[in-house]
């Protein structure tokens, strides 16, 4: 009977960037958080003819993780149909920093006024886990659009 050395970093057979890859897969599976956002055109607010498009955005956070997770900070990336970029920063969300164990949401609603009917949004949340771990969550670009874009068959 032969003894082999056992798998391990630096010994035959041991693949380090499959360790790597493994433990990043461990960590996203603990660091999980699903964003969704539904864009709304607010016409009653809004002055077509003054350039003034006004939108809200309803945007529900669910920690799909295994650890309790706390949003700490926003980013934010609006530009409207001329290329306009605003940036914006801050600390929680409405007010809010809140803090969501595994399977809880949290769902807020906000605003944005852009000086075109179409826009769109994009940007991030950071986190810091109940373990210490900081990680941030991209939120998907998404459309602002006022309606009135027909298309012509």
């Amino acid at each position: 009977c032969q003894n082999s050395p056992k798998a391990g970093p630096g010994r035959p057979g041991w693949d380090d960037r499959a360790a790597v890859h493994e433990l990043d897969r461990t960590a996203m599976s603990r660091y999980q958080i699903q964003v969704e956002v539904t864009p709304t055109y607010l016409p009653q607010q809004s002055s077509p003819e003054e350039g003034l498009y006004v939108f809200a955005y309803t945007i529900q956070i669910r920690n799909t993780g295994t650890v309790a997770s706390q949003l700490i900070a926003r980013t934010w990336h609006i530009n409207d149909a001329e290329g306009l970029h605003e940036k914006v920063r801050g600390l929680g969300v409405v007010g809010a920093q809140p803090l969501l164990k595994p399977g809880e949401n949290f769902e807020y609603t906000s605003g944005t006024a852009l000086a075109t009917p179409v826009g769109t949004m994009r940007g991030s949340y950071f986190f810091v886990a109940d373990d210490g771990e900081r990680f941030e969550t991209e939120i998907e670009p998404f459309l602002l659009e006022d309606g009135s874009r027909r298309v012509l068959h």
